[in-house]
């Protein structure tokens, strides 16, 4: 995985209540990472899928899926890595408006999210239900850049930051979970922060 600087563990004096256990404020920083290569992505070839378990697998253009209505994320993000970064504002389109046009099957469990690169990651269709989750392309009033995922990455902000896939094409919806890149890898399915979930056991 290629990293930036400073992964270190920083354990401050008076530690903030908003800061997951085991993470520090990365402040004004937004440390880039990522298990591959930034593609370059032009949004007139770009498309969004919603397959598997569905009763009608859809997918958009990405003007199609920038006329849903829109919505907004603002908080924190944490990353698996121990950075956490506060004061963020993505806007882009729910996941719960996505899956309500492809129409969930009722043994719909799991999603394993797909990027146009080949990268994947599994997760529970709890965790990106009841506006938990969110395929973003503006961060903080501005288009998502390529390196943070643009020109959209799927933002599941409750959990570590390798569950909110960059360059995100699509989900497909599954009866059983299917690991993705990190967690064949021994990542933790889940990865919830406020649990220290990083790897499998934990």
């Amino acid at each position: 995985m290629p990293i930036t600087r400073g992964f270190a563990r920083r354990d401050a004096a008076a530690r903030d209540p908003r800061l997951p256990p085991g993470q520090y404020d990365a402040g004004d920083w937004w440390p880039v990472l990522h298990a591959e290569a930034t593609p370059s992505l032009c949004t007139d070839k770009w498309t969004f899928t919603v397959d598997g378990l569905v009763t009608a697998p859809t997918t958009w253009s990405w003007e199609e899926i920038r006329a849903f209505p829109g919505s907004r994320y603002e908080g924190a993000i944490h990353c698996v890595t121990a950075w956490s970064k506060f004061g963020m504002r993505f806007d882009g389109v729910s996941v719960d408006t996505l899956l309500d046009a492809a129409g969930p099957l009722d043994d719909a469990a799991f999603v394993l999210a797909r990027s146009h690169t080949g990268y994947t990651t599994n997760l529970p269709i709890g965790d990106v239900t009841d506006g938990k989750a969110w395929v973003v392309w503006d961060v903080n009033g501005a288009p998502l850049e390529g390196i943070h995922g643009g020109p959209a990455r799927l933002l599941v902000p409750h959990l570590y930051f390798w569950k909110s896939a960059k360059w995100v094409s699509g989900l497909t919806l599954l009866a059983e979970d299917q690991p993705g890149f990190w967690e064949r890898s021994g990542y933790h399915d889940r990865g919830d922060p406020w649990l220290e979930q990083r790897y499998q056991g934990d």
